[in-house]
């Protein structure tokens, strides 16, 4: 019978690898919760209608990646591609524009995009992000860029780059595009097919295309900045003048894009020079108009989010150690089968201590046990022996110094925390 693997584009996390997960996500929760965020869980799968309506019908998103499926109720449903949709959603469905501060929320789990796999990009992926909905003010993009840069400073990543941009609002931006389409309307043969097919469908995202002859017949393209209306123009401008006041550096890029139709005003990516031409952890911007569009009031909001796998895959390019082996604090050795029952009851009564403690399951020899120890990294050995347990005592070896001693079994359990 033919071996069953992992589908395509999917991967196992292994018991070795979890903890660097582990490590990320707590330092996400951390530093979400001192800028006031809470989490936030929506379901795996929503209506298919959310993200046609909220990313957007002409994005690759919808047209090509998403997982869709019919129920046996009728009702298509997709595995959601992205988070910020489920979260307007449940906003929405909740109510949690009634509440007088802002909504902050954060979140973490696997999204679903079919697109072909590659290193740190899978058809199943795992995403973390943060939205911010309720504040127009440019200090609510600010925030969530400093937070995000906060984030993966204490992860250990100095070396990001942050790119910024505004492409403006839906008004200025509309002026913007008939440029954009009349300059690109006689250079289409230069560019590459997925650019000719967004030139009729989602023309903003031919500004963000890696192919290097497309950035070549770009080189003279009209630039966003220069069609912003005074609105827009002010607001990015305010962004950039605080991100100079805190002291974070970035680059402002005028073909910076976002691949999801609802952005407005400002956009931005964080970047590192490990991964190559495809270089983005991260990134995010303002989306004014989705609250409404899904049928809410108008709120204004700004959004990030970032893949986990290729945070990951990051920290191992600049040799950030955040994966934690497995520790054994202590181990039961038994020299004969009638003290097992005794052992057993020290085994366990060390893990409800929170305490990790091993024994062997079946009967072994003192030398195999003594490997099974040292294998597992133990600290400590408490030896099972017949003629010290007669006394009431059992052996305490420390494995760091080799120094061995005898302890009363009464005080057996305060003796070991107090020497960890």
């Amino acid at each position: 019978m033919a071996e069953i693997t992992t589908p395509r584009g999917t991967k196992d996390i292994l018991p070795g690898e979890v903890s660097g997960w582990q490590r990320v996500e707590q330092v996400f929760r951390q530093v979400c919760g001192s800028y006031g965020y809470q989490e936030l869980r929506t379901p795996i799968f929503e209506h298919t209608e959310l993200f046609s309506r909220g990313i957007g019908e002409g994005t690759d998103i919808v047209e090509k990646e998403m997982y869709t499926f019919t129920d046996k109720g009728g009702r298509s449903l997709t595995l959601r591609p992205e988070g910020t949709a489920p979260v307007v959603r449940s906003f929405l469905e909740h109510r949690m524009y009634g509440d007088p501060e802002p909504t902050k929320l954060y979140y973490l789990g696997p999204m679903f995009r079919y697109e072909r796999p590659q290193t740190g990009r899978y058809r199943q992926f795992h995403q973390f992000g943060a939205e911010l909905l309720g504040v127009v003010d440019p200090l609510g993009d600010v925030e969530l860029i400093i937070m995000v840069m906060d984030f993966y400073r204490v992860l250990g990543l100095h070396d990001c780059t942050l790119t910024i941009n505004s492409i403006g609002c839906r008004e200025c931006r509309s002026v913007y595009i008939e440029e954009l389409l009349s300059f690109l309307s006689n250079r289409l043969e230069g560019f590459c097919p997925d650019c000719r097919r967004r030139y009729a469908q989602n023309p903003l995202r031919v500004l963000d295309c890696k192919e290097q002859g497309c950035k070549q017949e770009l080189a003279q393209a009209p630039l966003i900045k220069d069609y912003l209306c005074p609105e827009c123009k002010e607001h990015f401008a305010q962004v950039l003048a605080l991100l100079d006041d805190l002291k974070e550096d970035y680059v402002v890029n005028p073909f910076l894009v976002r691949g999801f139709d609802y952005y407005t005003r400002t956009v931005f990516e964080i970047s590192s020079g490990l991964l190559g031409s495809q270089d983005a952890v991260g990134g995010g911007g303002r989306y004014d108009g989705l609250v409404a569009e899904m049928g809410g009031p108008s709120t204004p909001a700004v959004g990030f989010a970032a893949g986990m796998e290729r945070v990951l895959l990051v920290l191992e390019k600049c040799g950030t150690q955040i994966s934690i082996p497995p520790v054994c604090q202590v181990y039961l050795a038994v020299t004969g089968g009638e003290l097992r029952a005794p052992a057993c009851k020290t085994l366990f009564g060390l893990r409800r201590l929170g305490i990790s403690t091993e024994m062997a399951y079946e009967t072994r020899g003192m030398k195999g046990q003594f490997k099974s120890a040292n294998r597992l990294g133990a600290r400590f050995v408490i030896v099972y022996g017949e003629s010290e347990y007669q006394q009431g005592k059992v052996t305490l070896k420390d494995m760091t110094t080799g120094k061995e001693c005898l302890v009363d079994e009464a005080c057996l359990f305060d003796e070991v925390q107090k020497r960890l």
